[in-house]
């Protein structure tokens, strides 16, 4: 794809909205095999665990089809396990896969879940607010630009040499946006003096000091300039973000970036935090009598009826489709006010959680022992076990090893595995880094409950 004069390539012209993508065909069959070395999954990659393979399906926006989500519910129970999760980058995993890796892949191939070429699949990692293009209070839709950065991440070959982990986050402003997970490249809207800009930071989150600001219209080329500069200043072995700038000065890279497009200084803009339960319940969008309804699956695994249920809710009541989002539950969109007690009776009778004062609702557990190697503990038991003692919802995070996989954060707390049934309890401490302060060793599931209860009034959740 030729570039500017600028050294940029030029935007794309948009194609439709989400959630659906069209077909395409790859330039190469499916397959299981590796592409490049990477502990990630993919569509095209089938990664090996103790209870099968995993492929993640990455979902533009965290949109997908009531016909694309009944797809992966058949691929899921013909091909594998049957067990789905959903992951806190809005993507869907299904786990258990067997044999039939092939026929699993050109099922979802089929109804438009795979990337527009087979080198582009790593690299589509887009986050974007679940309620993007409803929110009351975004700035802008994020939607048709996001659209020209995936189109471009996967059209251009330079994009593809870069990390399955390396991740760009779009905030347009809204208030139901995941804020704490960091990006190697963030951009988040706001207002000033009656004009829209994109203020960016690198290796961080939106809660961060900025680095500067684009205008709206420039927003696909910064996301081009800062991936075309960093591919030019790391090594091989310097795959993030954070990487790079433990060697290179920041103001080095920021130098740079102005020789390709205007950048505008800010002071004291910072984005503000956003309600922690916007995901689940029943809540308005920027339509008049519109609302959407979220929904979390329990510790963020559904099995194939509980999502063909939920599709057939979003095409009965809403648009047709699903949003997933990074706390690991869904969204069923532009429903009818007057609809949305009858959406959550049925998102109810699917078994999900519709209530944040359900204490399993706030809970995130990754795979544990169960299905990963590395697991000290079955950890979704346990966080089962947990979610029955305690007497008030809490944001508690189990993690069977110190890799912390099901959460992309610190959580407010943690416990982490230090053999079946015993765990290491933290408290997040911003001025300490991994998983924060640590608290109590080697505490079973019933004395960890203890002491959250009686830690419960003070500002833990905070």
């Amino acid at each position: 794809m030729p570039a500017d004069k600028a050294g940029i390539i030029p935007r794309l012209r948009p194609r439709s909205a989400f959630p659906t993508q069209p077909v395409r065909p790859l330039n190469e069959r499916p397959m299981s095999t590796v592409l490049r070395p990477s502990a990630c999954p993919g569509l095209l990659r089938i990664v090996q665990a103790l209870d099968g393979g995993i492929c993640r399906i990455k979902l533009n926006g965290g949109s997908i089809s009531a016909d694309q989500a009944d797809a992966v519910a058949d691929a899921a129970e013909l091909f594998a396990s049957g067990a789905i999760e959903a992951t806190n980058r809005a993507n869907l995993q299904i786990r258990g896969i067997g044999q039939q890796s092939a026929a699993l892949i050109e099922r979802l191939l089929a109804v438009g879940l795979g990337p527009r070429t087979a080198a582009g699949d790593d690299v589509r990692n887009l986050m974007l607010s679940p309620a993007a293009g409803i929110d009351r209070q975004m700035h802008f839709d994020t939607r048709a630009l996001a659209e020209q950065i995936l189109d471009t991440l996967q059209s251009h070959p330079r994009f593809h040499q870069l990390s399955a982990k390396f991740a760009v986050q779009l905030d347009g402003g809204e208030a139901l946006a995941m804020l704490e997970h960091r990006h190697d490249l963030w951009l988040s809207a706001f207002e000033r003096d009656g004009e829209v800009l994109l203020a960016f930071g690198l290796a961080g989150s939106p809660t961060d000091r900025a680095f500067g600001a684009v205008a709206l219209e420039h927003g696909h080329a910064l996301v081009v300039a800062v991936l075309e500069l960093f591919l030019e200043s790391a090594r091989p072995e310097q795959t993030r973000m954070r990487h790079l700038l433990d060697e290179l000065p920041l103001s080095a890279f920021l130098e740079q970036l102005r020789k390709h497009l205007p950048i505008k200084a800010l002071s004291h803009w910072q984005r503000t935090a956003a309600a922690d339960d916007l995901h689940i319940g029943v809540h308005p969008q920027n339509a008049p009598d519109r609302v959407y309804i979220g929904a979390v699956p329990a510790l963020g695994r559904l099995d194939p009826a509980m999502l063909r249920g939920a599709a057939q809710l979003a095409r009965r009541f809403g648009n047709g489709s699903l949003r997933f989002t990074p706390w690991q539950s869904l969204l069923v969109p532009d429903v009818q006010a007057s609809d949305a007690a009858q959406v959550l009776e049925g998102l109810e009778q699917l078994h999900l959680l519709t209530r944040a004062a359900q204490p399993l609702s706030r809970l995130i557990a990754c795979t544990g022992s169960n299905g990963c190697g590395k697991g000290l503990a079955d950890t979704k038991q346990d966080a089962r076990h947990l979610a029955t003692l305690l007497p008030s919802a809490l944001n508690v995070h189990l993690s069977g090893c110190t890799r912390s996989c099901a959460a992309a954060h610190c959580a407010p707390v943690t416990l982490l595995a230090v053999s079946a049934g015993h765990y290491d309890l933290y408290f997040r401490d911003a001025t300490l880094p991994g998983f924060g302060a640590l608290h109590a060793r080697n505490l079973t599931i019933e004395a960890a409950a203890t002491l959250l209860a009686a830690r419960s009034r003070s500002p833990l959740d905070a």
